[in-house]
């Protein structure tokens, strides 16, 4: 008996009975009227359900914290998408602006002279390197281009000419290159005299005049246009202001540095020119 009383499991027993036996005397003296088993059970499963509803309360906080940032995601994508829609419209309209623009000016073009026939393009690249600011043009000898035809903007004003043809795109060599030659007059004083450039000047985006007498009577500010001599450029497109008039140091002659009316480097459409009375014909 001595042995079995001192055995692990009596004295577990023993404890056992011992807590069960403390619980109902606890149970007897509360003011509940539950049973000792459910004040027990009570006593046992209150904390736990303290717990399960904390645990619940911040998984259901987490849960709605996780969709309510998925909820700005969707709205930020969404957001994104009718920027991208709304920069596409935008550049949509400046397009169908700047053709407008181009539209009205062919229109007074064309109701200045009736026998020009031209074809609508745009600069698809241009030369970094080439200080006479030479550029590539959307149409070719496809759409009825071809090498010497003109190629102005705006009202009228002179860009360049034609100088290489492929089948989908042209090559304009501009005013400011010393290789283009065009005979001008100055409207007021009627004086006649041709672009003959030189590098210095391009680079600084200006032409030069030569060709008028020493005692010319052109002044600053006088306007340069296209005599229509030589057959390649209609009469009266303009060229550009006069800035300075000067003696050539070299002739008997003066010569005009002028300052086209136009900002060549920063043309984006244009109007080629494909035919035109007197087109072709060298006029004396």
């Amino acid at each position: 008996m001595n042995r079995f009383t001192k055995t692990t499991w009596f004295k577990v027993t023993v404890a056992v009975f011992v807590l069960l036996f403390a619980v109902l005397i606890f149970a007897a003296a509360s003011k509940k009227g539950s049973s000792p088993l459910s004040s027990l059970v009570g006593a046992v499963t209150e904390p736990l359900s303290s717990a399960s509803s904390s645990v619940g309360e911040t998984f259901s906080k987490l849960t709605s914290g996780i969709r309510s940032k998925n909820s700005y995601q969707e709205q930020i994508k969404e957001l994104q998408k009718q920027i991208v829609a709304y920069q596409r419209e935008l550049a949509d309209y400046e397009q169908l602006k700047q053709q407008n623009e181009l539209y009205q000016s062919a229109l007074g073009v064309k109701e200045k002279n009736a026998d020009f026939e031209f074809v609508y393009a745009s600069v698809i690249g241009r030369d970094a390197a080439d200080v006479y600011t030479s550029f590539t043009l959307s149409k070719g000898s496809n759409d009825g281009v071809a090498v010497n035809d003109p190629v102005i903007c705006g009202e009228g004003q002179l860009v360049g000419v034609v100088s290489k043809v492929a089948k989908t795109y042209c090559v304009v060599s501009t005013i400011l290159d010393p290789n283009v030659s065009v005979s001008v007059y100055e409207i007021r004083t009627r004086e006649t005299g041709y672009v003959s450039n030189t590098t210095i000047l391009s680079e600084g985006g200006l032409l030069k005049v030569s060709g008028l007498s020493r005692n010319t009577s052109v002044t600053a500010g006088g306007l340069v246009c296209s005599s229509g001599v030589g057959g390649v450029y209609p009469k009266d497109l303009v060229i550009g202001t006069v800035k300075e008039v000067k003696d050539d140091d070299h002739t008997i002659s003066s010569y005009l540095i002028v300052v086209p009316t136009i900002e060549i480097k920063d043309i984006e459409d244009v109007l080629i020119i494909t035919n035109f009375e007197g087109q072709g014909v060298a006029t004396p």
